[in-house]
């Protein structure tokens, strides 16, 4: 729930930006702004009622692609800081390149904002735009431009602009087209608009300094011409505006308070404000208008999140998708079966910063350990069986009988009741549960050695059989009778090994994938080599498993925690698996053991 609007937030995290926000404020900076009830020009909002939200941020994709854990974080940030100081953050679709964008995409953008828990509606009104719908302004702010002599129509080649724009060192050199008269750039802008250049052929710049230090201000391109056919807007346009250009008019016109972009945008801040000083001058755009502040992106280890070699990976076969449960993208961190709550604790504990770090992948893990542990089932699995036979079960419980054993749902969950199984002759075990000659501290079975199958009885180890290659194909015990847990005599044989079983007679048969890091290195988009080169080729292992009876009606997305294993998710995708098979994804395991 957003804050009241005479409350600050409290609990949170503090971090420049809510200082900033703070100031704003404690500053009355956007008090006496109106809010015309939707996106419009300054007369547009001018004609509204003061604006009910105490800030406005906004989360604007362009859908290309799918959503990543470096999307969640800013997610999580800009939903968030309007939820906690009692604002409103706009889900924005950056959709102003037609070639790369996609309906596929803008849905499940939508999809993966409102899984995270978060959500576009308040005060009665939904704040889904798209910049897009904003292409009219765009083009008239274009026109003004010209008009006041802050653009022209220039004619070279992209080869020339680029040797003309100069360097670090050098400062540009002016255009030949920079001098044409307002009306002779008008008449080519419209020209341009109405199909009669090919692309490439004109752009129009804006008319700053080709001689200022920062590059981004030397006469940024702001339309281009593009002959393609947009998803939402179809044949109508021919000219696009670049991102540059359209960002800060699309805040403008959202009435956007705090525009929060990652680092790599901090250069073009002063165009940002360039730009929409120049159209408040002429009455554009409502005031005071947004301030863009700049976050250090996520630099996750062992995750590359450039969606253009995450489109590789997908296209060339190196993962089964994008929610492939490798991938770092949203609909992938959810198949893998992390939760909302564990994506925002992530976010919340990384923090928000000015520098760019490196946050171990480990971090993103014990968020979710923390979230699940509290709340999620346990069960009993066996990812590498071999049987277990109890020799003398016949003659002391008796021929063909099941003893009914029962454990919590949840250790600290009483409410959440029992599940049961039964014991009987042949039971699963994991293999590396057994050893001929144990070594030093190893309490499990091995001849002579007494343990406790948990949740049932003791029972003492005879010995093993092997197959012709050497390979374990069973283990022999003997039943310690009258040792049942739970019973008066559970504590008469003490044991220091205790180790986890599934009853072979209701035993439910599972795939299980066994999910680790996709890369193998912990920086794997340095640009030293390719980055194919370092996947991990042990980022996936598939494993025919018995688990525990109360796992035969699993539904999709229901997470557990397989006991001395880790947490495991039901594939929300492929439930039914391999001949009905119930399948099931590591999400994580108790403890990090990458690379040991």
């Amino acid at each position: 729930m957003a804050s009241p609007p005479d409350q600050e937030p409290t609990g949170k995290t503090s971090n420049f930006l809510r200082a900033v926000i703070d100031r704003d404020l404690d500053n009355g900076t956007y008090t006496q702004r109106q809010w015309g009830g939707s996106p419009g020009d300054a007369a547009h909002h001018q004609a509204g009622e003061p604006d009910p939200a105490r800030i406005r941020t906004r989360f604007p994709p362009e859908p290309n692609g799918y959503l990543h854990v470096g999307h969640a974080k800013s997610i999580c940030l800009n939903f968030g800081l309007a939820r906690d100081y009692g604002g409103v953050c706009h889900m924005r679709f950056d959709d102003t390149n037609p070639e790369k964008e996609e309906v596929e995409y803008v849905d499940a953008i939508k999809d993966a904002v409102r899984w995270l828990g978060f959500g576009w509606e308040a005060n009665g009104t939904s704040h889904l735009y798209q910049a897009s719908d904003y292409f009219d302004f765009m083009y008239r702010a274009g026109e003004y431009l010209i008009e006041a002599g802050h653009a022209y129509v220039d004619e070279q080649t992209p080869e020339e602009m680029r040797v003309n724009r100069g360097d670090f060192g050098k400062a540009g050199t002016d255009s030949p087209f920079r001098s044409r008269s307002i009306d002779e750039n008008l008449r080519r802008f419209r020209e341009m608009r109405d199909g009669q250049l090919e692309d490439g052929k004109a752009v129009l710049r804006a008319k700053i300094d080709m001689a200022s230090p920062n590059i981004n201000m030397r006469d940024p391109t702001i339309y281009r011409i593009k002959h393609a056919e947009h998803h939402n807007t179809g044949n109508k346009w021919c000219i696009y505006p670049m991102y540059t250009f359209a960002h800060p008019i699309e805040d403008a016109l959202e009435n956007i308070t705090h525009s929060i972009c990652t680092l790599e945008f901090e250069d073009q801040r002063p165009f940002y404000d360039w730009l929409l000083d120049r159209l408040a001058e002429g009455g554009l755009v409502n005031t005071p208008h947004p301030r863009q502040y700049e976050f250090a992106r996520l630099n996750l280890t062992y995750v590359i999140t450039s969606k253009r070699k995450l489109k590789q990976l997908v296209d060339q076969g190196h993962v089964a998708g994008w929610d492939d449960p490798r991938m770092p993208t949203i609909v992938g961190l959810r198949r893998r079966g992390y939760t909302p709550e564990s994506l925002q604790l992530f976010c919340e504990r990384i923090g928000v910063t000015k520098s760019d770090t490196w946050i171990d992948y480990s971090t993103l893990e014990i968020a979710l350990r923390d979230d699940l542990d509290p709340k999620a089932a346990r069960a009993m699995a066996v990812l590498d069986p071999v049987k277990l036979v109890v020799t003398n079960w016949d003659e002391v419980m008796g021929a063909g009988h099941l003893e009914p054993c029962s454990a919590p749902v949840h250790p600290h969950l009483p409410d959440l009741g029992r599940r049961a199984f039964m014991f009987g002759r042949e039971l699963w075990i994991e293999r590396t549960d057994y050893e001929e000659t144990p070594p030093k501290g190893f309490f499990r079975l091995f001849p002579g050695n007494k343990v406790r199958m948990k949740y049932g009885y003791v029972v003492e180890c005879v010995g093993a059989s092997r197959d012709a290659s050497g390979a374990i194909v069973e283990v022999q015990a003997r039943l310690v009778p009258d040792t049942k847990s739970g019973t008066p005599g559970a504590d008469a044989v003490k044991v220091k090994g205790n180790i986890t079983w599934v009853g072979v007679a209701d035993a439910v048969n599972a795939q299980v994938r066994l999910y680790d890091r996709l890369f193998a290195v912990a920086q794997p988009d340095t640009g030293e080599k390719d980055f194919l080169e370092e996947l991990n080729p042990n980022s996936l292992k598939v494993v025919t498993a018995y688990v525990e009876p109360s796992l035969g009606n699993a539904k999709g997305d229901q997470r557990f925690q397989f006991e001395r294993h880790g947490y495991f998710v039901a594939d929300r995708k492929d439930h039914a698996g391999e001949a009905g098979k119930a399948v099931f994804n590591r999400v994580a395991g108790l403890k990090d053991s990458f690379g040991r």
